[in-house]
């Protein structure tokens, strides 16, 4: 378990159920030898890197709905930037610990991103070794706490939001890996139940009935023109014409 060809192998097996579940090998300079690899760590470190990523998921959002660039709020935009972030984090360790039984120690030092269009980004990672499954939590909140640091002091979003969209990407994944695999769907339900059972998550959301997810905050979606709500949001059904609830930290 504890040698990177252990890690290696279990983000492999992940990768299997889908583009959000994949963390491509690499080795040596990723960033050069025109493959286009930026360190992760720049999203939390250099003062640009963030404002674009989430201008460009800003210009993305209005394009969809059909609006002006300036009619969907920056820190809306910044937040759904966030939300497709930590699913990208969260669903390797998830998909890793149900179909090999590892979660790769990965780091935010040791992940590189690319830039795309459209769509997951494209994550990348030097070879790891693996924890057992019990460190699922740990890893998750290792790599989404530092992020959403960033995002808190950058956007101004409330820490409420923020741990509601990681509640909101560990429910994801399970759904989309439990349709995947169907054979490891109740482990799935089980380690996703188990990390939103612990702090900094607990409280954040609950499944029921069966493996349906309701998070008790919203990613602001909503907020841009036209875009309705997600399905597991804390605003799904309320009385039309009703005052939205807001919660800060």
């Amino acid at each position: 378990m504890g040698t990177p060809a252990a890690g290696s192998r279990a983000l492999a097996e992940a990768a299997r159920a889908g583009p959000y579940f994949t963390v491509h090998p690499v080795s040596g300079q990723p960033w050069s030898g025109g493959a286009g690899w930026r360190p992760f760590a720049a999203l939390l470190t250099d003062p640009a890197v963030l404002p674009e990523r989430v201008a460009h998921t800003r210009s993305v959002l209005a394009r969809n709905a059909g609006c002006a660039a300036g009619d969907v709020e920056p820190r809306v935009a910044a937040s759904v930037t966030f939300l497709g972030l930590a699913a990208q984090l969260v669903s390797p360790l998830l998909g890793a610990a149900v179909l090999a039984g590892v979660v790769p120690r990965l780091t935010v030092a040791g992940l590189f991103w690319r830039p795309v269009p459209g769509g997951p980004w494209p994550l990348a990672a030097r070879p790891v070794d693996g924890a057992p499954v019990g460190e699922l939590a740990g890893r998750i909140n290792g790599l989404t706490e530092p992020l959403a640091g960033a995002f808190r002091i950058a956007f101004q979003l409330s820490g409420h939001v923020l741990r509601g969209n990681v509640a909101s990407a560990v429910a994801g994944a399970s759904a989309t890996l439990a349709a995947a695999v169907p054979a490891r769907a109740g482990l799935t339900s089980e380690l996703a139940a188990g990390v939103l059972a612990r702090e900094p998550l607990r409280g954040t959301g609950e499944f029921g009935p069966g493996p349906r997810f309701r998070r008790r905050s919203c990613c602001l979606l909503y907020r841009v023109p036209g875009a309705g709500m997600c399905g597991d949001c804390i605003l799904t059904g309320r009385t039309p014409g009703q005052p939205v609830r807001r919660r800060e930290p």
